[in-house]
């Protein structure tokens, strides 16, 4: 896979006007891609703030651009298989080859308020693997007939139909997640969600070879790519560092303070270089650069500091 170095603008902080502005920024300094918010049930820390859709967020900002590429993660217990393979192909007809699409299985039980089917992780990796393998039938244009488990459809038919080879299917979960295998079977690339260390990188990606031995595939098909809070700058170590990772990665609230440090690409630019070059070294060939809590100026710095 080609090497690459992505920028993460998520969790709702940006009002629009700031995101677009930074993801222009980004395409500016030569960023391959640009990831924000998905979608979302509920985001109760916004209190009286905007929550704006991730699929209308990514079509806005495929527009407000003109190379980069753009992703939010799809979750399939929120859409129609066909809706979402419809939606796919419409963004490749308007922007063809830059939508990124990251899938995954979400983790909110807070789905159930808005009446969506709430199921238990191997479950919700069966209900994804049953939307890849539809949706795929869809994208080349061929009528689709499920009687699934989680995928009903009877006679359902996509068009345009897509180009071959697209869309590389990104997949999201960590390493002991029930989804690997299906990362495994279709990926393209495998967003891994661990703690950004080189240690527990390469242990996840030992469980990513297993895998593939299973299905007969050669892991390094796949690409790799991992979102890593980014702070140049930013005192590594320092309690408000610590503080602002266990806000905005709340699923790796249980790391010791030192496993942290070690997380956080921060410290002069020279020092983030070399931190984003262990990554590559580790295995992910597109990290990409969480920045995710900066306040506007300081995300533009950041992005100048470590532009590609």
């Amino acid at each position: 896979m080609k090497a690459g170095l992505g920028v993460v603008l998520a969790w709702q902080h940006y009002a629009w006007e700031t995101l677009v502005e930074l993801a222009r920024h980004a395409e500016a300094c030569s960023y391959d891609v640009v990831y924000t918010d998905g979608d979302v049930s509920m985001m109760p820390g916004r209190g009286e703030g905007d929550v704006l859709d991730g699929a209308t967020l990514t079509t806005a900002l495929l527009g407000a651009t003109t190379r980069i590429g753009v992703g939010s993660i799809r979750l399939v217990q929120h859409w129609n298989p066909a809706r979402l393979a419809q939606w796919t192909a419409t963004q490749e007809r308007l922007f063809p080859g830059r939508l990124h699409l990251l899938l995954g299985i979400g983790g909110q039980a807070t789905d159930k308020r808005f009446g969506l089917p709430w199921a238990e992780p191997a479950e919700r990796a069966a209900w994804l693997e049953e939307t890849v393998r539809a949706c795929r039938g869809l994208w080349r244009g061929e009528e689709v007939t499920r009687r699934g488990r989680w995928v009903q459809l009877d006679r359902a038919q996509v068009r345009p139909v897509m180009p071959e080879g697209r869309p590389l299917l990104e997949i999201g979960c960590g390493a002991g997640s029930p989804l690997l295998p299906v990362v495994a079977r279709h990926a393209g690339r495998w967003d891994l969600n661990v703690p950004a260390s080189p240690d527990r990188i390469r242990s996840a990606l030992g469980a990513l070879e297993k895998a593939c031995a299973n299905e007969s595939r050669d892991p390094t098909s796949i690409g790799r790519q991992l979102w890593v809070m980014t702070r140049p700058h930013g005192g590594l170590g320092s309690d408000e560092l610590r503080h602002a990772f266990r806000r905005w990665y709340p699923w790796f609230s249980w790391l010791p303070d030192d496993e942290i440090d070690a997380a956080v690409i921060a410290g002069s630019a020279d020092a983030c270089r070399d931190q984003l070059g262990e990554l590559r070294t580790a295995g992910i060939d597109r990290p990409l650069l969480d920045l995710t809590g900066l306040e506007r100026d300081a995300a533009h710095q950041a992005i100048d500091a470590l532009a590609p």
